[in-house]
């Protein structure tokens, strides 16, 4: 008997697990990026946006309630690449003065793929009538894009140009 075809609910389903597992993924990683950091500034984005993070994770929660399904993430590999790269500079980099500008760098990775993840779960939630899980996932839209701009402001206010001397 073959299996039945996969609907639109089905793909905002996979989409949310997946975005559950990454948010869990950035949570344990967070801490590890604002210790490796040298900037104060850069430390305080980083433990700043770990407190987002356990936020996002409680919506993704409620998106899960809101469609009547347990809260379980699956493995995303995009995520677990970008981390990999982040563990990468932080290694590689860990007694340069471009240090800070590798991490922002590496957090923007995380961001822009939480953007795009984000912006599409707001559409399927909508196309599906989820009007209340659309209004969470814009709500941790609107975070993750205010990150995305407090991390280039920090990178062109200084990290980036500290990057550029000689360790």
């Amino acid at each position: 008997m073959a299996s039945k075809p996969k609907t639109l609910n089905d793909l905002f389903i996979d989409q949310l697990k997946d975005i559950y597992y990454a948010e869990k993924q950035i949570l344990r990683t967070l801490p590890k990026m604002a210790k490796a950091a040298n900037a104060a500034e850069v430390k305080q984005a980083f433990e700043t946006h770990r407190t987002e993070t356990e936020g996002q994770i409680e919506r993704l929660e409620q998106v899960f309630e809101l469609a009547g399904v347990a809260a379980r993430g699956k493995t995303c590999e995009a995520i677990v690449g970008i981390i990999e790269e982040g563990k990468e500079v932080m290694e590689d980099y860990a007694d340069s003065e471009a240090l800070d500008a590798g991490l922002i760098a590496s957090a923007q990775a995380v961001e822009h793929y939480e953007m795009a993840r984000y912006g599409t779960l707001k559409a399927l939630a909508m196309q599906l009538g989820m009007k209340d899980a659309a209004k969470l996932f814009d709500e941790t839209l609107a975070e993750e894009k205010k990150t995305d701009a407090l991390l280039s402001q920090i990178a062109e206010g200084g990290a980036n140009k500290k990057g550029q001397k000689a360790a």
